[in-house]
């Protein structure tokens, strides 16, 4: 039997088939078009977007647009291979009215619009607010790194460098004086004299590799200087994302060079309540992100949070001592009532760190017939937060199905954007500006498709036509 046979590449056709007959009519290609002729790209601040009356015509940014979701959609992010795709990809060439720009042209245009793309961003975001894909009603945060372009294989931690620098000076040191007492006896000293320089030979070797690290150290921060260097990755990214729980579309974004979560609660939620209007959200995030000075500040918005916050604990005398939950805060007095009925006064205030301090009096812990139980110390101290009582909201609102509507809802696109967008979690650009405008256009790819996903391609391009 044979094969199912193709036809001939000689054959020729009465009737040639049009790149139009070659995509489909719910082809992602037509929901991106859709999609960019809603834009008004001068509007939105987008390089060329109006064209001069002479000189050389430019690319529409329209067209170099729609190639980039196209790429991102298909994890093409490198200019020359959309370039290349260009050249040979029919749904490109129906995309682009087979325009072929090449790779100094499209990667200048990802490079010049960080913030234009930004708010592109947005505004699709915006449309599935209005199609009914977000109810904007909770909403989940949470970060993930990612790491730079620069690589940080020959990046050592400071403290580690030191050390190491420390242990070689100290065995040179001490190879020199044990090689100048050689020196000084003869005969049966020589091969010991011998080995010791040898061994002196390895160490500079080793300090003339470390003098190259730091060199290659300040290589790494003259090409990614606003990059942190994450642990175990070398230099990255924070990429913050602000999720809504209705469909898992992102609705917020953003990237940054902190190391932990901490500060990035406010402004995270600020921008969704932004994006979707103004409304009041219930914002969820994991324990990184309790802040009682931002959580005060979304609560005066609107904005209803919900953090689990991490409590120390009194971890002296086996951590059998009496914990802050057995004192009763008397918000009147502004003082602690300590399980003796004695009161622990305000003290003194740590600024930096947004405490106060309240301590018994001596002699009070000291006729005290529980002080076994509550400190080896000679008086009792506790530190209330400056916010302590947004902080203990927060905890409160924190529930188990709370916390399970936030994994539920931000721990997938994380992995949607890692590994089906970028293919691979490193960015192509540097700086913050390249990261960010990166990440602008693997989110609004991502949301492309969730929403393509959820709606199907007649009704969302339906949808896009209004």
């Amino acid at each position: 039997m044979g094969y199912v046979q193709g036809q001939s590449r000689d054959q020729g056709s009465l009737f040639p088939v049009s790149l139009d007959e070659l995509i489909g009519p719910e082809h992602v290609c037509r929901v991106i078009a859709a999609f960019v002729a809603r834009l008004d790209l001068k509007a939105l601040g987008f390089a060329r977007a109006h064209s001069k009356a002479t000189g050389r015509p430019p690319y529409d940014p329209a067209d170099l647009l729609m190639l980039y979701l196209y790429g991102y959609l298909n994890r093409f992010r490198s200019s020359r291979r959309l370039e290349r795709e260009c050249q040979r990809n029919i749904e490109l060439m129906w995309l682009l009215h087979r325009l072929t720009p090449d790779h100094k042209t499209i990667a200048e245009f990802r490079r010049c619009n960080a913030q234009p793309l930004r708010r592109a961003g947005a505004e699709f975001v915006r449309f599935c607010a209005e199609a009914g894909l977000i109810r904007g009603e909770w909403v989940a945060v949470d970060g993930t790194k990612f790491q730079a372009v620069a690589s940080g294989k020959a990046i050592l931690d400071e403290v580690q460098r030191a050390e190491l620098q420390a242990k070689l000076e100290q065995r040179i040191a001490q190879y020199l004086q044990e090689l100048e007492a050689a020196d000084q006896q003869q005969g049966e000293a020589e091969l010991d004299a011998q080995a010791l320089r040898q061994a002196l030979a390895r160490l500079q070797l080793q300090q003339a590799e470390l003098a190259k690290v730091d060199s290659d150290k300040q290589r790494y921060v003259s090409t990614e200087p606003e990059a942190v260097v994450l642990k175990g990755k070398g230099p990255g990214y924070n990429v913050q994302t602000a999720v809504d729980a209705e469909h898992a579309l992102i609705v917020a974004h953003e990237v940054n060079a902190q190391a932990g979560d901490n500060g990035c609660l406010q402004r995270m939620g600020e921008s969704a309540q932004q994006t979707l209007g103004g409304t009041e959200l219930k914002l969820v995030a994991d324990a990184g992100y309790a802040n009682g000075e931002q959580a005060q500040a979304l609560e005066d918005q609107g904005v209803r949070v919900h953090v689990p916050v991490k409590r120390a604990v009194n971890n002296q005398g086996e951590g059998d001592l009496f914990d802050q939950g057995r004192f009763t805060y008397d918000a009147q007095a502004d003082a602690y009532v300590c399980p003796a009925d004695k009161l622990l006064q305000r003290k003194q205030l740590h600024r930096a760190g947004k405490v106060v301090i309240y301590a018994a009096q001596p002699g009070d812990c000291g006729a005290c017939a529980m002080k076994a139980r509550c400190t080896q110390a000679p008086r009792r101290t506790l530190s209330r937060h400056l916010y302590e009582e947004a902080l203990q909201r927060i905890h409160q609102r924190a529930t188990p199905q709370a916390m399970r509507l936030r994994r539920c809802t931000v721990e997938h696109p994380f992995a949607a954007l890692k590994f089906h967008i970028f293919e691979k979690p490193r960015f192509l650009m540097r700086g913050l500006t390249g990261a960010g405008a990166e990440i602008a256009l693997a989110t609004l790819a991502y949301n492309v498709k969730r929403a393509l996903a959820v709606l199907g391609g007649q009704q969302m391009l339906q949808k896009l036509a209004m």
